[in-house]
């Protein structure tokens, strides 16, 4: 199925997601051949319930002047959005919404699950961030495309090389499954298994995924690396810098428990500092 429905989510609170990360998701879009929607939330900052500090220090005037900035910079963005977006006649809608930081989370997450995909912008080393973007793979059911905010790009947004990371597991060929999409458009792919970071349990992987992908007349090139002690996300990183990729495509693992994210360890380091477009899904 193309993508036809993706949406971007947008932060508003405490820094606004830069402009430079709405112009590569329009271009996504662009590129794919999707209309596109941008979700933004101007976020209530509660004041908190000490009358001293109050009287001192004025703090549910800092709380006010605080959620009128997010709700402002939520408007500005939504509207520098919509702007780029109608000019490459890939507009689709603006949602805002509004709520405490702890509900944005929740809210997200339904939208997210009416769409054919969600793009998240993450600055490096955001936990906060990071919890969105696996709260949003986690629980959308849906493929998400993380854009890493601090990449500098020469020239716009392209699917010249895309890169499989392929370990014949359940999530890696969901991801698959969902990237066709992006794999069909693409001008090259590589298919990279990284042997000795974990048993893979199977011969057949890397040549039957090929077969799979020519019959979709999705042309692959294989590749086999030696982790050779290094951790997967590190061998990624290097490996999608010597191809000079585009994307990424990977599974995402993990798992949920009382509510938090118990992740693997490529899933994890990539979603952490994401050093290209990374497409995950579960």
């Amino acid at each position: 199925m193309a993508f036809k429905d993706v949406l971007l989510t947008l932060k508003s609170y405490p820094e606004p997601t830069p402009i430079a990360s709405i112009d590569e998701a329009i271009d996504f879009a662009a590129v794919v051949g999707a209309k596109i929607s941008a979700f933004a939330c101007g976020v209530k900052v509660p004041a908190p319930g000490s009358l001293l500090a109050d009287v001192l220090l004025d703090i549910s005037a800092m709380a006010a002047a605080e959620t009128k900035r997010s709700l402002a910079n939520a408007e500005a963005l939504l509207a520098a959005f919509q702007d780029a977006a109608e000019k490459r006649g890939v507009f689709q809608e603006r949602i805002l919404e509004h709520g405490l930081v702890s509900e944005v989370r929740d809210v997200l997450i339904e939208y997210a699950r009416l769409k054919d995909l969600t793009i998240l912008p993450v600055p490096e080393g955001e936990v906060f961030d990071q919890w969105h973007a696996e709260s949003i793979l986690f629980g959308s059911g849906r493929p998400t495309l993380l854009l890493p905010q601090t990449r500098k790009r020469a020239d716009a947004f392209a699917l010249d090389t895309v890169v499989i990371a392929w370990d014949f597991s359940r999530s890696a060929s969901r991801a698959v499954a969902d990237a066709f999409p992006i794999l069909e458009k693409a001008k090259q792919v590589y298919v990279v298994t990284v042997t000795n970071e974990k048993v893979i349990d199977t011969k057949r992987s890397g040549a039957e995924l090929a077969k799979h992908l020519a019959r979709h007349d999705v042309e692959a090139v294989l590749d086999t690396l030696d982790a050779a002690g290094r951790g997967i996300g590190d061998v990624l990183r290097s490996y999608v810098a010597s191809r000079n990729a585009d994307i990424l495509v990977m599974g995402a693992y993990g798992h949920s428990r009382l509510r938090d994210f118990i992740l693997g360890g490529a899933t994890k380091s990539m979603i952490a500092q994401p050093p290209l477009p990374i497409f995950l899904s579960h």
